[in-house]
């Protein structure tokens, strides 16, 4: 079943961010564009590299009125001490949200019960809380920030122009098409 479209669920978790604790609830999500991050485990191996590539990126979502949400289901606590202990970590800013109990990791369907782990989950929620755009990657396999950051763009792109849609590979300032019967079998 496609999770297009799906508001998300109603949370409260505890998250680590700025060198302090933080309570996070779906109401802070909600008018602004957000990424959900999840990943299996703090202190592992390809998790970091991910955290990393987007903490150098962080900015540009930023400035794309876009807040990333990392998730795992460690404690915040747990990411306090890895944050601490990691030079990769160390430079991550956005929120790492613990979430031991796995209510986000169920609402967002990438939990992996028998091992109390996620999956690596992309997700792309909109102002409304609603999910336009995910995906889900074998565990040993990372992630790329540049193209999660062009698809929250031409996802930004077509919820302000309803009219026009992004082809593959488009970048902000790219054409975009506008379907019509003058398009058909043309490309």
């Amino acid at each position: 079943m496609s999770q297009i479209g799906k508001e998300i669920i109603d949370f409260k978790v505890e998250a680590f961010v700025n060198e302090e604790f933080r309570t996070i609830t779906k109401q802070d999500v909600l008018g602004k564009w957000s990424v959900f991050f999840f990943y299996p485990a703090d202190f592992t191996f390809v998790c970091p590299t991910e955290l990393q590539d987007l903490a150098d990126k962080y900015a540009d979502f930023q400035a794309a009125g876009c807040e990333i949400y990392a998730v795992s289901c460690d404690t915040h606590f747990v990411h306090k001490a890895w944050h601490d202990n990691s030079a990769a970590i160390k430079e991550v800013k956005f929120p790492m949200l613990g979430d031991p109990r796995g209510v986000l990791a169920r609402g967002f369907d990438v939990m992996i019960e028998d091992a109390g782990l996620t999956e690596r989950g992309t997700f792309i929620v909109n102002p409304e809380g609603k999910i336009v755009s995910y995906e889900v990657v074998a565990g040993n396999v990372g992630r790329n920030s540049d193209e999660l950051f062009r698809r929250l763009e031409a996802l930004q792109f077509v919820a302000e122009h309803g009219d026009e849609v992004c082809p593959a590979r488009w970048k902000k300032g790219a054409k975009t098409l506008k379907p019509g019967i003058d398009l058909v079998g043309k490309i």
